[in-house]
């Protein structure tokens, strides 16, 4: 009997918080899903999975509003303004665009929000690094905006598409918008999620 009570007070449940997870209780959540809430598409590889879970956890309202977002709206046909999910907390930025060439790509990063980025249609590359790979600050943080710009030693370049999705964290350096071959036309979202 006493052990029954202890089994249910410390035992076999995962606890609720992320950052006490081992690296394999992290990839099983994450692998699992469930968080997509139904949304049909592959994260990226580069995903910092603890950082997400971390985050999803502590603001689970505010990334199952995104997700919701993503999966329940016509995005291919949705107009190019922002769209307040949760007004400040969650909101979509829609954009069309040219992908651009390496000299006007820029690396950046944000404080206030995680970023969800994703090709609605075309395709681009995105540079990811982490910011341990920062070299210098080209343009220093902007609060109004959330965002900083820099250049990078090193990082890799991922492809985007309709069948991915990008998730970045103020840890996580990222260069949207690079043009995958040539030039060509491209319509993305980035949903916004605030961090506090």
């Amino acid at each position: 009997m006493a052990v029954t009570i202890l089994l249910s007070l410390f035992g076999c449940k995962t606890s609720d918080d992320p950052s006490t997870w081992s690296a394999k209780q992290i990839d099983a959540w994450f692998e699992k899903a469930e968080w997509l809430n139904g949304w049909q598409v592959e994260p990226d590889a580069t995903t910092n999975r603890k950082a997400f879970a971390i985050s999803y956890f502590k603001q689970k309202d505010r990334w199952d509003k995104a997700f919701k977002f993503l999966k329940e709206t016509d995005l291919e046909n949705m107009g190019l303004s922002r769209v307040d999910i949760d007004g400040n907390n969650v909101y979509a930025l829609p954009s069309e665009y040219m992908s651009k060439d390496e000299d006007v790509a820029r690396f950046e990063a944000h404080e206030k929000y995680a970023d969800i980025q994703y090709v609605i249609a075309g395709k681009e590359l995105i540079g990811v690094t982490p910011m341990s790979e920062l070299d210098e600050i080209t343009e220093p943080y902007n609060a109004a905006n959330d965002i900083v710009f820099m250049t990078v030693k090193t990082h890799k370049e991922c492809p985007a598409n309709p069948q991915k999705v990008f998730l970045f964290f103020p840890e996580d350096i990222h260069r949207p918008g690079l043009k995958d071959g040539e030039n060509s036309p491209v319509k993305k979202l980035v949903i916004k999620v605030k961090l506090d």
